[in-house]
């Protein structure tokens, strides 16, 4: 259930999106010229994420004697057992904001088995406060816009939210400084891991006319094999999986600017007919490039 609340709110408003017990998704857009200030109570038996989709925020503490700064593209976790961390947000003007907020006994009960892999639910973290502030990656990215810019039968909605949250969470602590070192000596190996970086920029780089695998491991010096496990292993996808969500998601990025038709995002991003980028940005996002950009202006 979508509602639009007031509730612990001194000024502004926000979206807040029911997925289950202690677990909800607040969607805060400030499309106006000036600061908007959310507030909502929020205990210490939640742990909250917040993800900056665009403009910046700031989350304040303590009635205001000291913040946090989110900026766009990046995200904030929360998490204090011993403080209550009320919601005291100022919205910059143009800035999009997520919040998935949920309690930590949720949260500790979808990492059951294997709590110990998330650095702050090992025993001598679970009484401590955590703060993180971590930049939001291609994948994510994708995620956050689908759940800001849905269209759906309203039957429907519900089940679509929680699972592209669960996808969010998951995907959000999938990430390489989390890793096993010991269980994946690949990594242990930091001349290996810069290649694959490297790999990754050129790629980047390179999108609109990308090398083949082939080509990209003879540039890199790293054999086809250690490639691919490599770049799987950091980034959690392969080079063209990376590749095609980092090209949408700047497509995406080029058509909000309203400044690009079509054709020229298509061009931009490697396609030479319009048809097949329509097909490709379908396929991520579920909508057509024309229909997403009528839905966000």
């Amino acid at each position: 259930m979508e509602t639009k609340s007031n509730k612990n709110v001194a000024s502004g408003s926000f979206r807040e999106v029911f997925i289950e017990d202690g677990f909800y998704v607040l969607k805060i857009q400030n499309d106006t010229e000036e600061i908007q200030k959310v507030e909502r109570e929020i205990d210490s038996t939640y742990i909250q994420f917040h993800f900056c989709l665009k403009g910046n925020a700031r989350f304040n503490f303590n009635q205001g004697a000291y913040g946090l700064e989110v900026s766009e593209e990046n995200s904030l976790l929360l998490y204090n057992t011993q403080k209550d961390l009320p919601l005291n947000l100022e919205l910059a003007p143009k800035s999009w904001l997520l919040s998935v907020v949920m309690t930590i006994r949720k949260f500790h009960s979808l990492f059951s088995s294997e709590a110990e892999y998330i650095p702050f639910l090992s025993a001598e973290n679970q009484e401590k406060k955590y703060y993180a502030q971590e930049p939001v990656n291609p994948a994510i990215a994708v995620i956050l816009s689908q759940v800001m810019n849905y269209s759906l039968h309203p039957s429907i909605k519900q089940l679509y939210i929680k699972g592209k949250v669960y996808e969010l969470i998951s995907l959000y602590f999938n990430r390489v400084e989390d890793a096993d070192l010991e269980q994946c000596p690949f990594l242990a190996d930091e001349e290996n891991v810069r290649r694959i970086r490297k790999a990754k920029e050129i790629m980047i780089s390179r999108m609109a006319e990308p090398p083949t695998l082939n080509e990209l491991s003879k540039e890199i010096g790293l054999s086809l094999k250690k490639l691919k496990e490599g770049f799987k292993q950091i980034y959690g996808d392969s080079v063209y999986g990376f590749l095609f969500d980092y090209k949408m998601e700047y497509a995406r990025k080029m058509l909000e600017t309203g400044r690009y038709n079509v054709n020229e995002v298509g061009l931009k991003v490697g396609y030479s007919t319009a048809s097949h980028f329509i097909a490709s940005f379908k396929k991520k996002y579920g909508t057509t490039p024309k229909k997403y950009v009528s839905s966000t202006t």
